[in-house]
C-alpha cells in the first residue's frame, strides 16, 4: 500500500489518505464450507475514522468482525491490521461485545472490570498504581468515575455497555470495535454513549456493527454495508432504495440533525 492511500468507495470515487490504513482488506473471501459468507471484500479504513457496519442477519457483519480480529483466516486476500497480519495486529484492538457474561453473585466492580484491560500485559493479577491511574482516567473518559465501585452487576445496560468501552481503553486499543452497542441500552443511554464515541473518535478509530439504521445516521460518516458482498460508503449514500437492496425489504431511513429516534428507523432485524 503506498504511502498516500485510498479509500475504495461504493460508486467508484475515491477520498485522498495519508498515511497506511489502520484496516485494509484486499480481495477477502471467506466461506463456512460451500457457504460464502464474505466475498472479495476491498476496503481501507484510516486512523480516527468512525464507521459502522451495516446489513441483514447472517449477511457477514460479524464474520467480518472475526476476521479483523483474527480469529478467522481468510480464504482468499489478504487483511492488515496496523500494517501487520491479523494475529499480530490485533494486540492494538479492543473487542467491545453486546454484553459481558458474569456471575451476577460475583461482586465485581467496575473498576474490576476496566481493570481486565491490563491483563494482558501479564501481571498474573497484580494490579499496579499505574493500571489503577489508567482504569479510572478510562471510567471517566466514559462518564462512569462516580460508579467506580459499584457492583457491575447493578449497572444499567448503558453503564455496563461504557465500561467495557473503558476495558478496551484500558488496554491501549487504538482500535476499538463495537458488537451492537445500542442492543439493550434505553434512548437516553444510547444518546450519552453515542457522545461519548464522538469524543473517543478524536484519538481513536472506530467501527460500530449496528442494527439500528437511525444511530447509524446520526452518528458516522462513513457505513460499510455488508451483505456477503462489502461496500464501503458515505452515510448520505445510504439511500432508502440502496436499504432495499442491502436488506432485501423497506427499511425507513432518517437522517438526523437531532437526538431523537424515528420510529422506522430503529433495530431492525
Amino acid at each position: 500500500m503506498s504511502q498516500a492511500a485510498h479509500t475504495h468507495q461504493g460508486d467508484g470515487s475515491a477520498t485522498r489518505h495519508e498515511g497506511k490504513p489502520v484496516v485494509c482488506f484486499e480481495g477477502v473471501s471467506f466461506s463456512y464450507g460451500r457457504h460464502l459468507v464474505v466475498e472479495d471484500a476491498d476496503f481501507d479504513i484510516f486512523e480516527g475514522e468512525s464507521i459502522c457496519v451495516v446489513g441483514p442477519n447472517g449477511g457477514g457483519k460479524s464474520t467480518l468482525l472475526k476476521l479483523m480480529l483474527g480469529l478467522l483466516t481468510p480464504d482468499q486476500g489478504q487483511i492488515r491490521i496496523f500494517g501487520e497480519p491479523s494475529q499480530q495486529g490485533r494486540a492494538r484492538v479492543g473487542y467491545v461485545p453486546q454484553q459481558m457474561d458474569f456471575d451476577p453473585l460475583f461482586p465485581v466492580s467496575a473498576l474490576d472490570v476496566a481493570l481486565m484491560g491490563r491483563l494482558h500485559r501479564g501481571s498474573l493479577g497484580f494490579v499496579t498504581r499505574t493500571d489503577r491511574v489508567a482504569a479510572m482516567d478510562a471510567l471517566a473518559k466514559m462518564g462512569l468515575a462516580d460508579q467506580a465501585k459499584q457492583a457491575f452487576a447493578s449497572l444499567s445496560g448503558g453503564q455496563r455497555q461504557a465500561v467495557l468501552i473503558a476495558r478496551a481503553l484500558v488496554a491501549e486499543a487504538k482500535l476499538i470495535l463495537l458488537d451492537e452497542p445500542t442492543a439493550h441500552v434505553d434512548v437516553a443511554a444510547e444518546a450519552r454513549l453515542m457522545k461519548s464515541l464522538k469524543a473517543l473518535g478524536k484519538e481513536l478509530t472506530i467501527i460500530t456493527v449496528s442494527h439500528d439504521l437511525a444511530f447509524v445516521s446520526r452518528s458516522v460518516p462513513k457505513v460499510i454495508c455488508v451483505n456477503r458482498c462489502v461496500h464501503l460508503h458515505p452515510t448520505t449514500e445510504l439511500t432508502e432504495s440502496r436499504i432495499r437492496e442491502l436488506y432485501g425489504h423497506d427499511v425507513r431511513l432518517v437522517q438526523h440533525d437531532h437526538e431523537h429516534l424515528d420510529s422506522h428507523g430503529g433495530h431492525h432485524h
